[in-house]
């Protein structure tokens, strides 16, 4: 009898675990079901965080210089954005319009002219079995531009993902505590100092990397536009833009933005094809060995090889918006693996990635 009364409480203890484990892997068995069938609208919001943070960073960098409130500062930032990209916008869009409609011209005559290039050498024929037909390079192509989507498609669903991306970023970007507190929330009280740190930290890994980044499409764009006007390529402005644009995937971006570049080069001349691959090489091996160095040591350091397998791991699950986002969400990763792994369980005062000065 004495024995049953004992066996109960040890009973009971082993349901409540059981009960716990069950419900443990229930959510997360749920948890990945949500990534997996809204992941386009997850990227999203982590789009609108990625914006938020930066329009935070310069608007406090922005109150360390003229001392206002931080919420002023935050106004005065998005109108100085606005008021750039707008008129920006508003004086190039003409030729960036007509650059860009003569582009999707340019491209399918291109490839066609490569391909009867290859047919007309029996050795790049032979090396290029494989290669398929101008009509299935064009349609590949064509299909990257709604799978680059993050949550709608199309020009109307870009432009419905800029807005959401301004506006949910900015009210981000105006009350931040307001959603960190909320989502502080969520953790068990005595857990709760160090999700904040958690939550600091991936803040600052964001930023640092945010504006290493923008420095360095600034400089690879203008550098591609200029070094392509000077080769005499057509269509540089566009060009370039799209090489300072694509340069916010590290690695696989600058590869990206040279094949229409070197397509247009290679219709006019193989000689200017071998200039231009001159000139983006050129562009790329300053950006490695000189600017993104020098960026690092005062932004975020992550290894080359893991940003590299992260997004071509992204860019399989979830498409062109995983490649893009593969970067940022790889730091966020690294974040959390470093603190609440890393430090936290295997007791290792590891540095994080915003730490690194290597």
């Amino acid at each position: 009898m004495n024995d049953n009364i004992e066996k109960k409480p040890e009973e009971k203890r082993f349901m409540r675990r059981v009960a716990l484990v069950d419900g443990i892997a229930i959510l997360a068995i749920l948890a990945l079901a949500a990534i997996w069938y809204a992941y386009d609208a997850l990227l999203l919001v982590f789009a609108c965080i990625l914006f938020a943070v930066l329009l935070y960073e310069l608007s406090t960098l922005l109150q360390k210089r003229i001392r206002l409130r931080r919420q002023w500062c935050l106004a005065i930032v998005v109108a100085l954005l606005l008021a750039v990209f707008g008129l920006g916008g508003w004086l190039a869009a003409p030729q960036i319009g007509e650059q860009a409609d003569k582009l999707a011209q340019a491209v399918p005559e291109a490839i066609k002219r490569l391909h009867a290039a290859v047919e007309g050498q029996p050795l790049l024929k032979r090396l290029m079995t494989g290669m398929p037909s101008p009509e299935q390079m064009q349609k590949q192509i064509a299909q990257l531009v709604p799978n680059a989507g993050l949550f709608f498609s199309g020009l109307l669903g870009a432009l419905g993902n800029v807005v959401i991306i301004l506006f949910v970023g900015i009210y981000f970007a105006a009350q931040p505590m307001l959603y960190i507190e909320g989502f502080v929330t969520l953790v068990p009280v005595r857990h709760r100092p160090r999700a904040r740190e958690v939550m600091d930290e991936i803040g600052r890994t964001l930023a640092r990397w945010l504006l290493g980044k923008a420095a360095s499409m600034v400089v690879v764009g203008v550098a591609s536009a200029v070094g392509l006007s000077l080769l005499g390529i057509p269509l540089a402005m566009i060009l370039g833009l799209i090489a300072g644009l694509l340069d916010f995937i590290p690695y696989l971006g600058p590869i990206m933005a040279g094949v229409p570049a070197l397509l247009i080069a290679f219709s006019d001349s193989p000689e200017k094809a071998m200039y231009v691959v001159a000139l983006f090489g050129a562009i790329q091996l300053l950006e490695g060995y000189l600017l993104s160095p020098l960026i690092e040591k005062r932004t975020v350091s992550l290894p080359p090889a893991l940003t590299i397998v992260m997004q071509l791991l992204f860019g399989a699950l979830f498409g062109m918006a995983g490649v893009a986002l593969a970067t940022p969400l790889t730091a966020v990763l690294a974040v959390l693996v470093s603190m609440l792994y890393v430090q936290d369980v295997l007791g290792d005062p590891v540095r994080t990635p915003s730490q690194r000065k290597d």
